[in-house]
């Protein structure tokens, strides 16, 4: 069963990998980044199909010689795709030790430690691995999930916005731009970015699960239930929109008492 809200760590992809709740008012609760799409260059452009497998590939060549960037650069992403994210952190901070300044090394450290929700570090590693007069989207809007983790939303938003100058549209940038105002309590700007977003004919299923919560979150279920069922098999409709009625059920509280928020995915371009 294909689950689309992930389970929270506090502040802990690149994704938010099983069911969270957020608290809007004061300290932000969100959990993990979501896992991520795209790519940071020729030697990293996708994880791999059999992480496990990558692994045992790896693992020997790298303790044989554990500086060399290459094998430190596939085994620690294998490592992050296998779920294994403190031992990719690891790997990777000595591969950035051992090669400073190899920005693609640096771009996947700056990951791992988002991953394992050590996000103002992850914020200023991911600062060294692109430079402003030669910016990458994909680190732009990994770093704008970082400073929305941390509960920085207006900072966050302007490194969407930068990222949107370089790549126009981009529904996984303007779902984690949708739901930055989520966070902040403005749904009707949330909905307006993920409209923008689920329109994209590169639009994936997050966006449109992403789209559901938030027009859930303002009282329209058959509506959001609609969304969340475009073009899935009947197990997995029904499994989206049971999770759907479960994370907007824990938004009505007791009268008074402070709302919840679910939180859905954070889209961290890889």
């Amino acid at each position: 069963m294909r689950q689309w809200f992930r389970p929270a760590r506090l502040l802990a992809s690149a994704s938010l990998i099983a069911l969270a709740a957020a608290s809007l008012g004061g300290c932000t609760a969100m959990s993990k980044l979501s896992d991520v799409t795209g790519s940071i260059g020729p030697k990293a452009e996708a994880a791999p199909a059999d992480p496990a497998r990558t692994i045992e590939t790896y693992s020997e060549r790298y303790r044989a010689n554990p500086k060399d960037p290459d094998v430190a650069l596939a085994y620690g992403q294998a490592l992050r795709a296998n779920g294994q994210r403190a031992q990719a952190a690891a790997v990777l901070e000595q591969a950035t030790i051992a090669n400073p300044g190899n920005k693609q090394l640096l771009a996947q450290y700056g990951r791992a430690l988002a991953d394992n929700g050590n996000f103002q570090q992850a914020f200023d590693v991911l600062s060294k691995a692109h430079s402003p007069d030669n910016p990458d989207w994909r680190l732009l809007s990994v770093q704008g999930t970082a400073l929305d983790q941390m509960g920085r939303h207006e900072e966050a938003r302007s490194y969407y916005a930068s990222a949107l100058k370089i790549v126009p549209g981009d529904p996984g940038v303007l779902s984690n731009l949708g739901l930055s105002y989520m966070l902040s309590r403005d749904l009707p700007k949330a909905e307006e970015a993920l409209r923008e977003a689920y329109a994209s004919p590169r639009a994936n299923s997050r966006v449109r699960q992403n789209l559901g919560l938030v027009v859930g979150l303002q009282g329209r279920f058959t509506e959001a239930e609609t969304i969340v069922k475009a073009d899935l098999p009947p197990d997995q409709a029904a499994a989206n929109v049971a999770y759907l009625k479960e994370m907007l059920n824990r938004n009505d509280g007791p009268r008074g008492a402070p709302k919840r928020t679910p939180v859905a995915s954070l889209s961290q371009p890889d």
